[in-house]
């Protein structure tokens, strides 16, 4: 993470992170409650329409204060430059649009899962996470935040069309460090590392897998012959939600195509008739049984059974045994890190690179040390460059249960920017600012051409940018 010591609106757009949580936080609280927030549009003025994007006169504060609570000291921006800087996102997702900019639903689910999985760090837990913006359930938030996070990739890729040809040359990374020098505005750059991994995937035996099936496929045929789908789940389901009172009490869901369920549930799910029963099939979760009790338009009613098949004492006991070993045999020198990742590790996403871990919020390989996930800091905070953690277990919601080490590629305490120590990070810095300059001149263009409404109260401001179209 890297810090200005200037606090204003343009040096916080270096802050992609800030902005785009930002703007999640503030696109939450606008659509938590879809009838609270038609009143709201009753009550609560106007502030700007830009295409058929509308900010409502409340959202310009909300931004603000999620701002302030996302960087560190007091954000000093005034309500007319928080307000162009929306108007200026709101153009460019109108114009992704129109220029046919595609964004895919697994790419969607992808980014909702990651901002989930954020919130609920920063706010302790899921559940926090759904009463804080007032959601009736996970399924509710997931399906709101797909819609924003929908409208950031579309940001995003537009973006990328407008820049992709923009690149700087050594000579204007060196005048922006200067310049930055001069200003006496050299950036802070926190204490970041960088982190490689190992991954052994826990599988259940073939037997166990046997069993599981065998079992849902008893609990298919009682429920074919009468017996209650509801108590069926309550009693053997491994969902948590089964025993709530929420989506998923007694195995039941209202899911659409684009509810944030994973694909195979959905597949399964929208394949089948009203009181259909499917077969076991498997996802990342374990095996599940579907009943679809009604059809509805584009809904669909259905009870779900889950039953995750168990890892045994002597499968968990064999994978740490063997990764001690690779761990030994790296500190050993017999074999390197990145030897080792060819060789033994399991995890898709990473064996490929070196085992190197990317930071889900900045997308490269550097994690700032006082931000990341509070069970990773734990594991690692402590190490040096170049040593190892212990094997650990690690079971993520959806996903495989594991087996990792982790090896503190590289350690870089809090400093401020150095040239040569930190070029790649300015040479981002400058390129990351002729880009922003390329929008803006972009954004300037498309504005006589694109429908803007601003509210007579935000006439008097003051734009970089001819909004108001004088």
């Amino acid at each position: 993470m890297m810090r200005k010591k200037k606090n204003n609106l343009k040096y916080i757009k270096m802050n992609k992170n800030s902005i785009v949580v930002a703007f999640l936080m503030l696109a939450l609280g606008l659509t938590a409650q879809t009838s609270e927030k038609n009143n709201r549009i009753k009550l609560d003025g106007v502030a700007i329409v830009v295409g058929k994007n509308i900010v409502l006169d409340s959202d310009i504060d909300k931004f603000k204060k999620e701002l302030q609570q996302r960087i560190e000291g007091k954000v000093d921006i005034t309500d007319c430059e928080i307000l162009e800087e929306i108007m200026t996102q709101k153009l460019i997702a109108h114009h992704a649009v129109i220029d046919s900019i595609e964004v895919s639903e697994a790419e969607i689910n992808q980014e909702v899962d990651r901002n989930i999985a954020y919130f609920s760090q920063q706010l302790g837990s899921m559940e926090k996470v759904v009463k804080y913006y007032g959601f009736s359930d996970e399924e509710d938030l997931r399906n709101e935040l797909g819609s924003i996070q929908k409208e950031q990739l579309l940001i995003q890729r537009e973006k990328a069309s407008i820049t992709e040809n923009i690149d700087v040359t050594p000579e204007e990374v060196r005048t922006y460090f200067k310049n930055l020098e001069v200003d006496n505005n050299l950036p802070e750059f926190s204490a970041q590392i960088e982190l490689a991994q190992i991954v052994k995937i826990l599988k259940p035996s073939e037997e166990e897998t046997k069993r599981v099936v065998a079992k849902l496929n008893e609990i298919k045929k009682d429920i074919e012959n009468g017996y209650s789908f509801r108590l069926k789940a309550i009693i053997n389901s491994d969902d948590p939600a089964v025993s709530g009172n929420g989506a998923g009490a007694g195995g039941k869901y209202t899911i659409t195509r684009e509810s944030g369920f994973i694909k195979e549930f959905k597949e399964v799910a929208f394949s089948m008739d009203e009181g259909e029963i499917s077969e076991p099939f498997e996802s990342g979760f374990g095996f599940h049984i579907i009943q679809v009790d009604k059809v509805k338009g584009q809904e669909r009613d259905v009870r779900h059974i889950l039953i995750q098949p168990k890892i045994s004492e002597a499968e968990l006991a064999s994978s740490v045994k063997e990764l001690e070993k690779v761990r030994e045999d790296i500190l050993k020198g017999t074999l390197t890190f990145e030897e080792a990742v060819i060789k033994y590790s399991e995890d898709k996403e990473t064996r490929n690179n070196k085992g190197l871990l990317i930071n889900p919020q900045t997308t490269d390989t550097h994690f700032d040390l006082t931000r990341m996930d509070p069970a990773l800091y734990n594991r690692v905070s402590s190490l040096k460059t170049g040593e190892i953690t212990e094997p650990f277990y690690e079971e993520k919601r959806g996903a495989e249960k594991m087996h990792k080490i982790i090896l503190v590629k590289t350690k870089d305490e809090a400093h401020t920017a150095n040239f040569t120590q930190d070029y790649e990070k300015i040479q981002q810095l400058t390129l990351q600012k002729k880009q922003e300059e390329t929008v803006e001149k972009w954004a300037k263009d498309k504005i006589s051409d694109t429908y803007i409404k601003i509210n007579k109260d935000f006439k008097k401001c003051t734009f970089s940018k001819n909004w108001k179209k004088e």
